[in-house]
C-alpha cells in the first residue's frame, strides 16, 4: 500500500468517525490504530525507498566507474593499433 493511499484510507476514516456525531470509544480506539498502522506503513516505505535511492546511486556509481574503464580500454587499443601500422 503507498503512502498517498494509506493516508487517504486514514483522513476517510478519521472522517467518518468525527461526521457520526456521538463516535463511541471503541470507534475512536479504531481510528487511533488505523493512524498508527497507517504511520508505521509510511516508515516502512521511506525506509524502503532510502535504500532503494542507495542502490540506485550505487549502480549509477559503478555504471559511471566502467565507463571511464570502457574508455581508457578503448584509447589503449587505439593507440596499440596505431603503433601497429606504423611498423
Amino acid at each position: 500500500m503507498t503512502l498517498k493511499t494509506t493516508l487517504k484510507l486514514t483522513a476517510a476514516a478519521a472522517s467518518l468517525a468525527i461526521l457520526a456525531g456521538c463516535a463511541s470509544t471503541s470507534a475512536l480506539e479504531e481510528v487511533r490504530q488505523t493512524a498508527e498502522s497507517a504511520q508505521a506503513d509510511a516508515a516502512e516505505a521511506r525506509s524502503i525507498a532510502t535504500q532503494a535511492q542507495n542502490t540506485a546511486n550505487q549502480a549509477q556509481r559503478d555504471a559511471q566507474a566502467a565507463l571511464q574503464m570502457s574508455e581508457q580500454n578503448r584509447d589503449e587499443m587505439n593507440r596499440m593499433f596505431q603503433r601497429s601500422m606504423q611498423k
